[in-house]
């Protein structure tokens, strides 16, 4: 009886290391904290945010972020840009893509050009560390999605608009992001462009020319299996993830593709979809 509590009083000290009780007390989290948050009218996603802030290493220091934190939290994000892809109306995103292209440029030029010369001439950093430090001012998430899926507005004309100016703006940033890594490993060259954009090039063919004939073959081959539907989906949005860092850009890029790839495959009322929507809600759990 001693050798337990002693045992257990051991694996409860913090950080916490063992990977199954890190596991359990994040399933734990993402199942109560919702609930508890609900009776106070805070959003789902907010106690979820909160929760990881508690329980990170800048708080109470119950988990340490390691590389199986980091992986869950990506996965989490990973499926959250997948099912904004997923979900978002071509034909209203068609009507509306010039409102998404003028509101991501817009998003992207001012922080840069406020920020580059804030940082250039007033702080004093280099080149490579003014444009990067702008570049984080130009870009943003869509971490409430989910929220925003769950009230029923995810088809709105706003929402559209802003999905679409995120994904240009995070595209324009990651890039951003690349060349600011190749100029300090060795300078921007016409090399390093033409690399980019035949990886990125080869990356918009395989996702939008061989996955969706694929992906539509896969779904009438087994028309009655929906388990393996599902796992089929992840395998191909964390595929799409790795493709995508392949071709140089971040892996939610990738994810977003998959979702955009499959919209037209997953009908929005079908049981595969609403498992997917149910998993995303919930799965997010950022660590500060």
């Amino acid at each position: 009886m001693e050798y337990f509590f002693e045992h257990l009083f051991r694996e409860f000290q913090r950080p916490l290391d063992n990977p199954v009780l890190i596991f359990s007390l994040i399933l734990f989290i993402i199942l109560l904290a919702p609930v508890i948050l609900k009776r106070i009218n805070i959003p789902s996603i907010i106690g979820l945010i909160i929760s990881g802030v508690i329980i990170g290493p800048n708080a109470l220091n119950i988990i340490e972020k390691n590389s199986a934190v980091e992986l869950f939290s990506t996965i989490g994000l990973l499926y959250i840009m997948f099912i904004a892809g997923l979900e978002l109306d071509m034909n209203d995103f068609k009507k509306n893509r010039h409102k998404s292209i003028y509101f991501g440029i817009f998003t992207f030029i001012i922080p840069i050009a406020i920020g580059y010369p804030v940082c250039r001439y007033l702080l004093g950093y280099d080149v490579n560390a003014s444009f990067l430090t702008a570049s984080m001012f130009a870009t943003h998430t869509l971490v409430a999605y989910p929220l925003i899926s769950k009230l029923g507005v995810a088809k709105n004309q706003a929402v559209a608009v802003s999905v679409g100016g995120t994904i240009l703006t995070d595209m324009a940033v990651l890039i951003i992001l690349a060349l600011v890594i190749g100029n300090a490993e060795g300078g921007i060259n016409s090399t390093l462009l033409v690399r980019l954009g035949v990886s990125l090039l080869i990356f918009g063919l395989v996702m939008f020319l061989l996955i969706p004939p694929f992906a539509r073959w896969f779904f009438n081959r087994l028309e009655s299996e929906h388990h393996s539907h599902y796992i089929f989906v992840l395998s191909i949005v964390f595929f799409a993830a790795f493709l995508s860092e392949v071709a140089g850009v971040e892996p939610i890029i990738g994810a977003f593709a998959a979702g955009l790839a499959l919209n037209q495959l997953i009908p929005h009322s079908s049981a595969l979809m609403n498992r997917i929507e149910f998993i995303g809600n919930s799965l997010f759990i950022p660590f500060s």
